[in-house]
């Protein structure tokens, strides 16, 4: 194949890069994939890397465009870029500076890279790159879609104590919460003391989600589902300690070691300034309901001894208070709140897409609303117990 042949070869393959969807299928990527020419291009900036040989991955995450990259001088390097509607420059830099003070405490992350100019986020026209080491340890779980489980019963309680791991390392970073933009996912909305003004006030900053809102009946919706919750969980918030944490803790997100412990974190695109037991009900929400399987499967799309398993190893490195126990299933039912509006104003406002909107609303509501039935009801009294008994494996 003549180089040229080959050059053809990769744009076409670029162009018919599918990514994960809202539900189990692939689909067509928002985002053209990364070309070689353009990391080439990008990483010439970067000492030590010498411009780029080949992309020898894409990434199949749909909100952004991501790639592993081969350098020239051998090494290999995560290119990500996102639309300046998703991340400014200053937004970027808001995880950047978070995942910075979590390397200065030998938290078990990735670095982000800085160019020739000391620069971490790179803005060029209607794009932000940025460039990360990819990470020491397996990637097992590179193909997973959202929600989907834990191939490893060992896995829950090892990304446990690497999630309790990761909050000690953050404590004492005190940025003040990110700026409004979309696809970050903290529980801003839920510290309010009215759940339902919150989320009006969430919408004001947020046209797109505010017209989207405006032809539902959120208001009804949110009272009947979300209220009891929030109104048990809402005493208990002065007491819960604010903390910068990850907000998509999933085992898509780890690297591992060979024998099954968690060797890096990855992507904090979502990282916001919530608080520790927050964070772990994310944690539980992500890898121990299959929530895009649930009407398939029903009782076998739940995974207890995850969520026990994810506890359990949190405990072995970090004690939960009593005041996070007793939070914790409650904020479990909530914690897709900020989240689920998040990606209302990036389908409705960036993308333009009305059937993911309409996905990203029906998560607002039907998370929630499952755990008020039998099965999400039992779940919750069990973690309840589970937690009650101590918690410790």
């Amino acid at each position: 194949m003549t180089a040229a042949a080959a050059a053809a070869a990769r744009t076409a393959a670029a162009a018919a890069h599918l990514v994960h969807g809202m539900g189990t299928e692939s689909v067509a990527a928002d985002w053209p994939a990364l070309t070689l020419a353009e990391c080439d291009e990008l990483l010439r900036g970067y000492p030590g890397s010498g411009g780029a040989r080949e992309v020898s991955w894409l990434s199949p995450r749909p909100l952004s465009a991501a790639a592993i990259v081969r350098t020239e001088r051998g090494g290999e390097v995560f290119v990500k870029r996102h639309h300046v509607t998703v991340r400014s420059v200053a937004g970027l830099l808001e995880e950047h500076r978070f995942l910075k003070h979590l390397r200065a405490q030998d938290a078990a992350v990735v670095s982000v890279l800085e160019d020739a100019d000391g620069h971490s986020a790179i803005g060029r026209g209607q794009w932000t790159y940025e460039v990360h080491t990819v990470g020491v340890g397996l990637d097992l779980y590179r193909e997973a879609i959202s929600w989907s489980p834990f191939t490893e019963p060992g896995h829950a309680v090892a990304a446990g104590r690497a999630l309790a791991l990761l909050h000690e390392a953050a404590a004492g970073y005190s940025a003040p919460p990110r700026s409004p933009q979309p696809l970050v996912a903290g529980f801003g909305v839920g510290q309010g003391a009215d759940l339902i003004e919150s989320v009006g006030r969430y919408a004001e900053a947020r046209p797109a989600v505010a017209a989207e809102l405006g032809r539902r009946a959120w208001r009804e919706e949110i009272e009947h589902w979300h209220l009891p919750f929030h109104q048990r969980l809402r005493p208990l918030l002065s007491e819960l300690e604010p903390l910068w944490t990850h907000n998509d803790f999933h085992a898509s997100n780890l690297l591992w070691s060979a024998d099954g412990q968690v060797a890096s974190v990855l992507d904090f695109g979502l990282a916001d300034r919530s608080f520790a037991v927050h964070d772990l009900a994310v944690a539980i929400e992500r890898n121990a309901i299959e929530w895009l399987e649930l009407a398939g499967k029903g009782d076998a799309a739940v995974h207890f001894d995850a969520a026990a398993g994810l506890i359990d190893g949190y405990q072995q490195v970090r004690r939960l208070s009593a005041v996070e126990r007793r939070a914790l299933p409650d904020l479990l039912a909530l914690c897709q709140v900020d989240f689920a509006l998040s990606e209302m104003d990036y389908f409705a406002g960036v993308t333009g897409s009305a059937e993911n909107t309409e996905l990203a609303y029906r998560y607002l509501v039907d998370h929630t609303a499952w755990f008020a039935t039998p099965l999400g009801g039992g779940f919750l009294r069990r973690l309840a117990a589970h937690l009650e008994s101590g918690g410790v494996r």
